[in-house]
């Protein structure tokens, strides 16, 4: 290992605050709101704030795939510019008060019922219309990789995104730490799909949602630009599928929620302003 800063910590941990990275203004030690700011409310009585990050992409996939079956699932998706703070508003911090998409609020009880955790939220859509969730032993099963993924992604994100793609000078050491641990992480799902057609077996359920927003997507299209360098495409059986899911119909439908480009939408609140894209 090449890195040597001479950095000894201190016995006290001080906050500097970062002026310069990409994430500067959202960065801070402390929680709780920074401003006074409703949320909008639309006419569903699922309210969803997010952005199509994995986390995002998650519950609108579920979302959309509770509605290609036929489940009263309508919902409202409101678009939150996480690198403008928007998570920090007073509303919601209401309904998440870690501050951190995907938040949901569902307005068919009252009081309403606040969901914030993207495994929590997918959980809550999966009891609530009996859909995508095993019974007996499956249901242990599916709670195991989503469980799995929920505490695996940090290290994808937090962790080998941050110092891969984000920090502001590179680290061999730790984005060697992180790569090892991802290839790791690639390897299980790797090993468990050689054998199955998802991962429980033959049914799609939650935890394929949620895995292939972080693991599905990165091995497809790449996260943090990373494909060669975590030679993705050793990973034979989480390629396959990874793109059976990729291509689902609802899939499609929820990777383009919440996203503010082309080929997305900001906002999301009946199903023709997806069909407008297709």
């Amino acid at each position: 290992m090449t890195d040597s800063t001479g950095y000894q910590p201190p016995t006290v941990w001080q906050w500097v605050q970062d002026t310069e990275s990409k994430f500067a203004s959202v960065n801070r030690p402390i929680a709780g709101a920074t401003h006074e700011k409703e949320l909008p409310v639309g006419k569903h009585p699922l309210q969803l704030y997010s952005v199509a990050t994995p986390n995002g992409v998650k519950v609108t996939v579920l979302l959309e795939e509770l509605l290609a079956i036929g489940k009263d699932a309508e919902y409202d998706a409101w678009f939150i510019n996480i690198m403008e703070g928007a998570q920090f508003g007073s509303g919601f911090v209401d309904i998440n008060p870690n501050s951190k998409i995907p938040a949901m609020l569902d307005n068919s009880a009252s009081p309403a019922t606040r969901v914030f955790e993207s495994g929590a939220i997918m959980l809550y859509l999966a009891e609530k219309y009996d859909a995508f969730m095993p019974s007996g032993t499956g249901r242990a099963e599916c709670l195991s990789w989503l469980f799995w993924q929920i505490g695996s992604a940090p290290y994808l994100g937090g962790g080998f995104g941050h110092f891969y793609a984000y920090a502001p000078e590179k680290w061999e050491y730790p984005i060697n730490r992180f790569a090892m641990e991802i290839k790791r992480q690639l390897d299980v799902l790797d090993r468990t799909l050689e054998a199955r057609r998802f991962l429980c077996g033959d049914d799609y359920t939650i935890a394929d949602m949620a895995v292939y927003s972080w693991y599905g997507q990165l091995v497809l299209t790449g996260l943090y630009e990373s494909k060669e360098f975590l030679q993705v495409e050793a990973y034979a059986h989480l390629q396959r599928w990874a793109s059976e899911i990729h291509a689902r119909p609802a899939v499609r439908r929820g990777r383009k929620v919440n996203r503010p480009t082309e080929s997305g939408v900001k906002d999301r609140h009946n199903a023709s302003d997806l069909d407008a894209l297709e």
